[in-house]
């Protein structure tokens, strides 16, 4: 008998998921989802949006509800702007959030005493370098800037605390002190404070 991939996925599942139900405690959830190998992922403590709930105590579901509710609450400006940003330059829109909220605050018109505006904070030389005309347009500033900070990241390769120094400090500081998070106290707290608003986005989605 030919059995499908499908098939084999719900028989493995089922087995690894009451292997797991009897070694958890009675009030903890069952999580999971498959990524695009076919791997299997099963957890009590999701981290990621294709988590979906597979088994659950009554406790454990009223829990989620409360979970959902809370995520739905998340909302934020331009937020049409920002997914669409996220498709066109293949950027995460949880970090374009929190890159904004750590600039700006989600205020479009905000101004930096170093001469940096908009959203995401483009200093005139960055704006020009991306073909931003008027910074203190929301659409522009965002796509100017998430193009900045994709280019930050391939050249960091991906590396999410050094794109995001460099995205403060500079790239030259960043390679100037040896591929580390420069020393300024500003772009520490700046790290810090985005991968903080990163993973409440995150949570989000």
């Amino acid at each position: 008998m030919i059995r499908t991939k499908k098939y084999r996925y719900f028989l493995i599942l089922s087995v690894v998921l009451l292997v797991s139900i009897y070694s958890l405690p009675s009030k903890a959830a069952v999580y999971s989802y498959v990524d695009s190998r076919g791997i299997i992922h099963l957890t009590d403590r999701p981290t990621d949006p294709r988590y979906r709930m597979l088994y659950s105590s009554k406790k454990s579901e009223r829990l989620e509800r409360v979970r959902r509710a809370k995520q739905k609450n998340v909302k934020v400006p331009f937020n049409e702007v920002i997914l669409a940003a996220s498709r066109r330059h293949g950027v995460q829109s949880a970090l374009i959030k929190a890159v904004i909220k750590a600039e700006s605050g989600f205020n479009p018109l905000a101004v930096s005493r170093k001469g940096a505006v908009g959203l995401m904070q483009l200093m005139p030389a960055t704006a020009k370098k991306y073909g931003v005309k008027n910074r203190l347009d929301p659409a522009s500033n965002i796509n100017g800037g998430v193009r900045f900070l994709r280019e930050l990241l391939i050249m960091f390769k991906y590396d999410l605390r050094l794109s995001l120094a460099a995205y403060n400090a500079g790239h030259n500081a960043v390679k100037r002190y040896g591929y580390v998070i420069p020393p300024y106290p500003e772009t520490r707290k700046y790290v810090t404070k985005v991968l903080k608003f990163y993973r409440k986005y995150q949570k989000s989605m």
